[in-house]
């Protein structure tokens, strides 16, 4: 996929369901990019909010697209573990060399012991008001809360031991 070749710096778009840009990660590594998903990695990357406000990530972090989920995953490394972000989102999209994606609120944050927190339920429920959100797309998000539920408790896909650590590991030879 053009733009998607592995060392490649794309952009990360997430926008609201009504349209509007929500946020912008400025430079992210592809190291795995097809039609299908794609897994990239950044580390102290430029973030620009809906409003102006900018703010520089902490941490490496390793990030898990993919067409069929409903959900993006983020892992960052931090010394005390690997943290996780779910973002409860539509599938990706790549043009003008960003991954785009709409954000539907709610998020679950996975500790390192993989007990994890659901996030922003009243802002999905105002923004479920607000934008209109289809009964389909209620049931869709639902569901792949459910699946993303369920790899956490399971350790599949990017909740495997190993998935951060090797995609961090080849994140650094791009740098070196």
């Amino acid at each position: 996929m053009d733009g998607l070749e592995p060392g490649n710096t794309i952009q990360i778009q997430s926008y609201k369901h009504n349209g509007q840009l929500h946020r912008v990660w400025d430079t992210t590594t592809v190291l795995k990019g097809t039609n299908n998903r794609v897994i990239g990695a950044n580390d102290k990357t430029l973030v620009t909010e809906s409003d102006g406000r900018t703010w520089i990530t902490r941490e490496p972090a390793i990030c898990f697209f993919h067409v069929k989920y409903w959900f993006n995953i983020i892992g960052m490394l931090r010394d005390d573990g690997i943290y996780y972000y779910c973002n409860i989102s539509s599938p990706f999209v790549f043009e003008d060399g960003a991954v785009k994606y709409i954000d539907y609120d709610l998020d679950v944050k996975v500790f390192p012991d993989m007990t994890f927190t659901l996030l922003d339920e009243d802002e999905y429920e105002l923004h479920k008001q607000q934008m209109n959100y289809p009964k389909v797309l209620d049931k869709i998000l639902t569901n792949n809360l459910n699946h993303l539920l369920h790899w956490i408790r399971q350790r599949k896909g990017p909740f495997s031991p190993e998935f951060v650590d090797q995609w961090y590991e080849w994140y650094l030879t791009y740098r070196s």
